[in-house]
């Protein structure tokens, strides 16, 4: 027996390990795949990153690592090239398949592509072209299957801090200057205020199994913040645009709680079993710092703390959820 067949004949892999601990997850991060998928309407072939891993037994040295990239190669010929899929259910094709090939407990697989949509700027009506993340997750095992839909889109928010402060000196002002109460709100309301703003960036997925469209997640991600941004602008959408995010000043807490009740109210047929999760990024201008908030949770929790108010004990979390298939 030549010195490759003794190679390919000795699974490492399956060997006992020196420390017998089971692992959360191995496997494979940052494969790059062209892929073609359905969005809406529409088929497109767009590059997207995959991530797929498996909990590992205690009594497994390790995964077959070369498989993962085998197992993509054989989903997206079957799946991809015959019929184009949502992300999200590419996912789960993925994830089935090496639950069963790598023989796992459980596998999870993450896909995230960048897809464009088309878009008219906001007053000259120049269509544009914006680029946002679809992703699709899944999670496989014994249990079943679980997936979500998720989307990370961009644009502005206002801070709603330094407007207050900068609304308090211009009043002073005002009234220093001679203008009467009545004039100076009234003066106020009228002109937008200054503030800094901070480009943000907005997710938001969904985990059910109920159809849901990826653009009505981005269009629900950009209405959470003070205004969308666009590609192209021309001076009058310019203008449209700051006049818009200063006249709606938000948080970043705002808008991941506004993505969320858009959520809940656009989709009344989500089972409250079903997942949400929102996140928003805010990057400083006047800080070296960027600002974060995010919110998790089944669909009966957000449901209940909107109705009843809150706090609850128990927010449910992303891998808590996927682990419930």
């Amino acid at each position: 027996m030549d010195d490759v067949s003794r190679l390919l004949e000795n699974d490492l892999q399956a060997s006992l390990p020196e420390v017998a601990l089971g692992l959360s997850r191995a496997g494979v991060t940052g494969a790059s795949k062209a892929i073609r998928i359905r969005y809406g309407d529409y088929e497109k072939q767009i590059a997207a990153e995959i991530e797929c891993t498996v909990d590992l037994d205690p009594a497994q040295k390790g995964v077959h690592m070369s498989r993962f990239p085998e197992l993509f190669e054989e989903a997206i010929e079957e799946v991809v090239i015959g019929e184009a899929f949502l992300v999200e259910v590419l996912a789960e094709h993925i994830a089935t398949h090496v639950v069963e090939r790598q023989q796992a407990l459980r596998a999870e697989v993450r896909i995230a592509a960048r897809y464009p949509i088309e878009r008219t700027t906001p007053v000259t009506g120049l269509p544009t072209q914006e680029m946002v993340s679809l992703i699709g997750i899944a999670a496989a095992s014994s249990k079943g299957v679980r997936r979500l839909v998720g989307v990370e889109a961009a644009g502005i928010n206002a801070c709603p801090c330094a407007q207050g402060l900068v609304r308090d000196r211009a009043s002073e002002r005002l009234l220093e200057a001679g203008f009467g109460d009545d004039d100076v709100d009234r003066i106020l309301e009228l002109v937008p205020l200054a503030t800094h703003n901070q480009r943000g960036r907005g997710t938001l997925y969904v985990g059910t199994q109920t159809r849901v469209d990826a653009e009505q997640l981005a269009t629900i991600v950009e209405g959470s913040m003070s205004a969308p941004v666009y590609e192209l602008l021309k001076r009058p959408d310019e203008l449209f645009v700051v006049e818009h995010a200063h006249l709606q000043p938000r948080f970043v807490e705002d808008s991941v709680r506004l993505a969320l009740k858009g959520v809940i109210d656009a989709h009344p047929a989500l089972d409250d079993g079903d997942f949400v999760f929102s996140r928003q990024v805010n990057l400083e201008t006047i800080h070296t710092h960027d600002v974060l908030a995010e919110r998790y949770g089944t669909v009966g929790e957000l449901r209940r703390e909107l109705e009843r108010g809150g706090p609850l004990d128990h927010h449910t979390e992303l891998r808590e959820w996927l682990a419930g298939a």
